[in-house]
């Protein structure tokens, strides 16, 4: 199929912040979610209503076989030498008992159970957990929040009702702690840790918290600290299976290193561990810092003097001459532009509703062996639409085939992403040498310290390829991590075949 060539994309619909999450990262699937819940919910009401209407029966029984064999024992030779009493008496155990045997075996849940085991199929996993998880803490980090703020709900320009508890806040840091990121494990077992501390109640132990928090700190290199909570740890239970060999190990571990240095020994702060205290790990992308500099609006590099905007009509054509399109310049060089009401309200809802039951977790194909995988790095869901699934797939593209004067008979299908929580696409590149090429939205460009908000209805558009073929390394892009809300994009590759009268070659390899 050759390179991709150019790259359009379009805002659907974008609230707060951009990007992609783990296995349920597409918000508009997880809203079935809330629904299946609360039809749950009103399931559970019915089970609940049944077993009271249940004991209620019961204790109807109760009541009245009290009153009778307070009568019967006073005076059982009495009481049975009425003949309609003996009667009633062997009714009551052949027949009456009974029936009420059968009354406590019925199972009210059956219905609530049948509920749940059809809508089982479709909850989250224990993966889709750990993926939830590890987008907060992608969150955390991009837009630097300390686990305080999220444990409370308070999110910039947000306060809201959601918030963590103790409980929460431990299985946060467990998760990290399974995925040995001792980093983010600390930070959110110091959080649970706060939380116990100040009253909260919770089902999960202080010692289980010190348990981890400890081993964790001293992954961190922190062995003064390490040992502070291990001896807080003996003090809460003196019998606890690795503690007293954990302090015993940190404790000569931290005076070989002083004798070492020659330096005396120094107490643990007592300050609570924040955000800040220790360092974040480096990954492997080396432009980290710069492209949550710039996912945070930091860091932005401004050239509005040598930008404009204008109407555009596809060079006189047809379809645009009575209503072209507004064009601004979002950058210069590499140039890149936005084209405003691109799509309609009703053609946003429609491209929607045909992608909505299509969405599966975006792919990358690996470098190596070509196949199309899963990445940490790109988490989104996506659905690609051809033009033959409904008028307005097909109205879309010949839109941009009139906007862009390029033909999109060898482009890529239409392809619609919803991202999620903390959902994301890490720097990269959209050409390739491939005979596919790997999808993908953009927000901002390290490379020149760009970034390009979302706005709904609008598209933004850029050439990825040089005349020459040759790939523009400046547009490397990445999608930063939605914070709140959600975010719908579509995108279109453009490949290089069949522009070659549209897009004459230059004259250099940069032209």
């Amino acid at each position: 199929m050759g390179k991709s060539l150019f790259f359009i994309s379009w805002a659907l619909l974008c609230c707060c912040w951009t990007t992609q999450a783990e296995i349920f990262t597409s918000i508009g699937q997880m809203t079935d979610l809330i629904y299946t819940e609360k039809e749950l919910v009103q399931s559970l009401r019915e089970y609940i209503k049944a077993e009271e209407s249940k004991l209620a029966a019961v204790k109807s029984w109760a009541k009245k076989l009290d009153a009778l064999t307070r009568v019967s024992t006073s005076d059982p030779e009495g009481y049975l030498a009425h003949p309609v009493n003996a009667y009633k008496l062997m009714k009551r155990l052949n027949t009456e008992w009974s029936e009420l045997e059968s009354l406590v075996l019925q199972n009210p849940s059956d219905g609530f159970i049948s509920n749940m085991s059809i809508h089982r199929q479709y909850f989250p996993d224990e993966e889709d957990e750990t993926g939830a998880a590890k987008a907060l803490m992608r969150l955390q980090d991009t837009y630097q929040l300390d686990s305080e703020a999220f444990s409370r709900g308070k999110l910039p320009g947000l306060h809201s009702n959601a918030f963590l508890t103790v409980d929460d806040c431990y299985d946060m840091g467990k998760t990290a702690y399974n995925d040995a990121d001792y980093y983010h494990a600390v930070l959110w077992m110091q959080q649970s840790l706060k939380q116990l501390d100040a009253g909260e109640e919770a089902v999960v132990s202080k010692a289980d918290i010190l348990d981890y928090l400890s081993y964790s700190v001293y992954q961190m290199g922190d062995l003064p600290r390490a040992i502070e909570l291990t001896r807080r740890l003996v003090a809460i239970e003196p019998g606890h299976q690795r503690a007293g060999g954990n302090l015993r190990y940190f404790e000569r571990l931290l005076f070989k290193q002083l004798n070492e240095l020659n330096q005396a020994y120094q107490p643990s702060s007592e300050e609570p561990i924040q955000l800040g205290t220790y360092s974040r790990p480096k990954d492997h992308l080396p432009e980290r810092e710069a492209y949550e500099a710039l996912c945070r609006g930091e860091g932005l590099q401004m050239k509005r003097s040598r930008l404009f905007c204008r109407y555009q009509d596809g060079k006189r054509n047809p379809r645009l001459l009575l209503k072209p399109m507004k064009e601004e310049d979002e950058w210069d060089s590499p140039h890149i532009v936005r084209y405003l009401d691109v799509l309609s309200h009703e053609e946003i809802e429609k491209i929607k509703e045909l992608a909505k039951p299509r969405l599966a977790r975006a792919t990358v194909r690996d470098p190596k062996t070509g196949v199309l995988t899963t990445a940490n790095y790109r988490v989104s869901k996506s659905a690609w639409l051809e033009g033959e699934d409904d008028p307005v797939i097909e109205r879309v593209n010949q839109r941009i085939e009139d906007i862009t004067g390029l033909t999109v008979t060898t482009a890529e299908l239409l392809q619609v992403a919803n991202y999620g929580v903390g959902g994301q696409y890490e720097p990269h590149y959209d050409f390739s040498r491939m005979s596919d090429v790997e999808a993908g939205g953009a927000t901002v460009f390290p490379d020149f310290g760009a970034a390009i908000w979302p706005r709904k209805g609008t598209a933004v558009f850029w050439y990825n390829l040089f005349k020459s073929g040759e790939g523009d390394y400046r547009t490397r892009h990445a999608a930063c991590p939605v914070l709140v809300g959600s975010k719908w994009v579509s995108n279109k590759w453009i490949h290089e075949r069949g522009q070659e009268f549209r897009r004459p070659c230059g004259l250099t390899e940069v032209d």
